[in-house]
């Protein structure tokens, strides 16, 4: 008994350290500012506050909010102990924020923490990852199936690639070309083992988005092979709790006597933690790499050949669209119930440019 009121006194004790930290930055914006006074003031909430992705995101918020007279903040960068969304939620709701945006997915957790915002008249939008039970007003992220049809796409790519190849290593060997007949009945691919095609994804995650994903990969490649298609595509779980773990995951999937022909891998740390794993176990032209963001690291992996394509969210779009569907909302009392971020693929043949939109980027800071 003495345990679960110590337990519940530490608990009190933390949101309420957390909840006045909030206030008292708030309250230091105005003196800090002296003539600045925002409208509103909102939340982010992600699981991961040091990539690359959710720092653009972050970015483009804190621009649309600005021109709104509202300000930005990402809640649990401030605070020297971690917490876990679930906690910056208790956190965001107990302080009275004027709105919240967090990285969600369907555990019925998270769900019940988005409804007691909602019942305290905060309005919660979902982003990246969606939260279809709870009342939250809006969801911000990418259309799963389309980005899935496009993953597909670049796999047959990748087959036709192989093909013309394999065909090419035939034509040196064999002048004659008498059997091409019988290597042809071997597959469209040009060759008698299946291709396999393991999508990472989220071993916590539980939400449709995966499986609608993954949905639109299998259309795409049977719409061009069939049925029958040679083609062995399988879900493999990454614990992306933290760094550690997706490395683990990862490597434990290139330990395995069968690697996986493709990997499409769905956010930037698996990407890149493939791209190592492939050039550490000498797997550079063996695996080819699906990723997912345009680091830099992922940028130039494509410009050396590692990686064979990337899809790009306009990920400043996406921390606009948060303000603009909490600004709606604010004003209507209602909003749009999904924003749909941009995609933009990058390969071989369009890498440059990005390329040196980054050594512009770099020149700029300096």
């Amino acid at each position: 008994m003495w345990t679960t009121l110590l337990t519940a006194l530490c608990v009190i004790l933390t949101v309420a350290m957390a909840v006045y930290v909030i206030w008292f930055y708030q309250s230091g914006l105005v003196e800090e500012t002296e003539r600045e006074v925002y409208d509103k003031y909102y939340v982010l909430i992600t699981e991961d506050s040091k990539s690359a992705f959710w720092q653009s995101v972050y970015e483009g918020a804190c621009e649309r909010a600005l021109e709104e007279n509202a300000y930005v903040d990402w809640l649990g960068e401030q605070f020297f102990e971690k917490y876990s969304v679930e906690e910056l939620m208790r956190i965001a709701t107990a302080s009275a924020v004027d709105g919240i945006i967090v990285t969600a997915n369907e555990n019925e957790g998270l769900t019940e923490l988005i409804d007691q915002a909602a019942a305290a008249g905060i309005p919660v939008v979902t982003l990246y990852g969606d939260n279809t039970k709870s009342a939250r007003c809006s969801f911000v992220g990418v259309g799963s199936y389309n980005l899935g049809r496009e993953y597909g796409r670049q796999v047959l790519a990748i087959i036709s690639d192989r093909r013309q190849e394999a065909a090419k290593v035939q034509e040196a060997q064999d002048a004659v070309l008498e059997g091409r007949a019988a290597a042809g009945a071997a597959g469209r691919d040009g060759s008698a083992q299946p291709v396999r095609v393991a999508v990472l994804v989220n071993a916590y995650a539980q939400d449709m988005d995966q499986n609608i994903l993954c949905s639109g990969i299998q259309e795409t490649i049977e719409q061009e092979f069939g049925a029958e298609s040679g083609i062995e595509l399988s879900l493999l779980s990454v614990d992306d709790t933290n760094a550690f773990s997706v490395e683990e995951s990862i490597r434990d999937i290139f330990m395995e006597q069968e690697t996986p022909d493709i990997i499409i891998c769905l956010n930037e740390l698996t990407t890149t933690c493939v791209y190592q794993a492939v050039v550490d176990y000498n797997k550079v032209g063996e695996v080819s790499i699906l990723g997912y963001y345009d680091s830099d690291t992922i940028i130039n992996a494509i410009d050396r050949n590692v990686i064979y394509a990337t899809v790009a969210i306009d990920t400043r779009q996406m921390g606009a669209f948060c303000i603009d569907a909490l600004q709606e909302y604010h004003e209507l009392g209602y909003t749009s119930q999904y924003f749909t971020a941009d995609v933009r693929l990058i390969r071989k043949e369009n890498v440059t440019e990005y390329l040196q939109k980054g050594e512009g980027d770099d020149e700029t800071a300096q």
